[in-house]
């Protein structure tokens, strides 16, 4: 019989490795099940012209954390106060992506920005739901959906790659809001705080893409954006789009 090498055993690392194999296993027995989504969509219309309106905070600075609703879908969040700047700096993330990979004609965030500065200005500003005060602005654009989300949490990490006293949790959603209807014709969130395989052993694929690292809270929102985006309708000339019509063919 070989022998062990006693190292193995040092740190809990013969621990590690059977918890890692373990996850491999049960990851890989359902790497071809249908996992449950995180979105929906309520549209087979192709959407072209988007008005990207991009993140808002949903918790001004100064309140306490609390559970708060989504204002467009009701969705619950366990939310804290996020700095304006985030928002910012995922918006530009946002559109930045959505340019390259799906296929939209679009109006930008700043393109958008005087129309609702007008709109929150005026005095029908008193009356109209934010779903009213989207429809408005899309249509000034003649667009067929606004994009639009809200942050709800945003905590950086408290240590190191490899060690955290607090690891990173956000959480996010995007609507594709139509502006004829005002409807909700795509939505998806993510909600996530990092764990650590042993607490976690079903998130096999944040192990793998964190490479057994504590992320911090920027790199943990881009797999998530990642994800949604990969979930999102594509436009008319998305070359993604163009390659799933030749797949599936005449």
């Amino acid at each position: 019989m070989p022998k062990i090498d006693d190292r193995v055993f040092k740190k809990g690392g013969l621990f590690l490795w059977l918890l890692v194999l373990a996850g491999l296993l049960m990851y890989g027995g359902c790497y071809f099940q249908k996992t449950p989504a995180s979105y929906e969509m309520h549209t087979a219309t192709p959407i072209n012209k988007v008005v990207v309106d991009g993140f808002h905070t949903a918790m001004s600075q100064g309140m306490q954390p609390d559970i708060i609703r989504d204002p467009l879908s009701g969705t619950a969040f366990m939310a804290e106060p996020v700095p304006q700047n985030v928002a910012n700096r995922m918006t530009d993330i946002l559109f930045n992506r959505v340019a390259a990979e799906k296929g939209y004609e679009l109006v930008s965030p700043d393109q958008a920005k005087g129309v609702f500065s007008n709109i929150i200005n005026s005095d029908k500003n008193v009356v109209m739901s934010p779903i009213e005060i989207l429809q408005e602005v899309g249509n000034t654009f003649k667009a067929d959906a606004v994009l639009t989300g809200y942050i709800y949490r945003w905590r950086e990490r408290e240590g190191t790659d490899y060690a955290v006293n607090r690891p990173a949790s956000v959480a996010f959603d995007l609507h594709l809001i139509s502006p004829a209807e005002g409807t909700m014709l795509w939505k998806t969130k993510f909600d996530k705080t990092q764990r650590s395989l042993s607490e976690n052993v079903f998130d096999m694929s944040t192990f793998i893409k964190s490479k057994g690292r504590w992320l911090t809270v920027e790199k943990l929102a881009m797999i998530g954006l990642q994800k949604m985006l990969a979930e999102m309708p594509v436009g008319k000339d998305s070359k993604i789009r163009r390659e799933q019509i030749e797949m599936e063919g005449p």
